[in-house]
């Protein structure tokens, strides 16, 4: 398989190809999740393995699992550890997440993030290939899958972050509480001011009580249609050397 290599910072690359490669939700789930240096985190669905190497452009951040179905998917972010020397501190793993049990241990993590299929099945125009069709449709991961085994993966107090379209909240915050994964913190992004959400980011926390802080908009851009401050650090490094596409 050949792999384009793109920049995240000096230090970390990432293989893309048609298949597997990230967009704008992936970079913002990356950045509302807020991971913790000492985190035990798991990354599912992971694809191209953007979210993780986002995190570990931190040296100091500890390892990191992510998980897919898709071998060839498993294939690419292997191939991003390699090229990037990256063997102990990112771990993917290869498997069925609505068979989580069979891979890992109940309450492993204590942060768990999915950038989910958006599409329900046999709604709007299904992708000709195998691996989009998987990537943006419900074929092996509903919103409840992706809770079900986000709740068994984190222990007591661990946190899920998870990004989906405004149409799905209530059913995305509906199936986190049924988990015990109660909705803590929520925000919609929007592309300016004054404009409808287009994404929302989603934090439940293990078995916390009822009590939702909903934060401000976050906006892609400014009024002079250029990314805003938040986005520039959003992008963090990502941005360094690409100031005519980002700024």
């Amino acid at each position: 398989m050949s792999y384009t290599y793109e920049r995240l910072s000096d230090d970390i690359k990432v293989a893309v190809t048609e298949d597997h490669t990230f967009g704008t939700d992936a970079v913002l789930l990356a950045y509302f999740a807020g991971v913790k240096r000492k985190d035990k985190a798991m990354d599912m669905g992971t694809g191209c393995g953007i979210i993780p190497l986002l995190w570990l452009r931190d040296k100091a951040q500890s390892t990191v699992h992510c998980l897919d179905i898709q071998e060839n998917a498993i294939e690419q972010v292997n191939a991003s550890v390699a090229y990037n020397g990256l063997q102990e501190r990112l771990v993917p793993h290869c498997c069925d997440l609505r068979e989580i049990q069979a891979h890992f241990a109940a309450g492993s993590f204590t942060l768990v993030t999915m950038n989910p299929p958006y599409k329900p099945l046999n709604t709007g125009i299904e992708s000709l290939g195998d691996s989009a069709r998987i990537a943006r449709h419900e074929v092996c991961c509903s919103i409840e899958d992706a809770v079900k085994a986000a709740s068994y993966l984190l222990n007591w107090g661990g946190r899920f972050c998870m990004c989906h379209r405004p149409e799905r909240l209530v059913d995305a915050l509906t199936v986190m509480r049924q988990h015990q994964l109660e909705p803590k913190r929520l925000r919609f992004v929007c592309d300016k001011a004054g404009e409808a959400p287009f994404l929302f980011l989603v934090e439940g926390k293990k078995g916390a009580k009822p009590f939702l802080i909903t934060e401000p908009d976050l906006l892609l851009k400014n009024g002079d249609n250029k990314f805003s401050e938040e986005m520039l650090a959003v992008y963090g490094s990502y941005a360094d050397g690409y100031e005519d596409k980002v700024r």
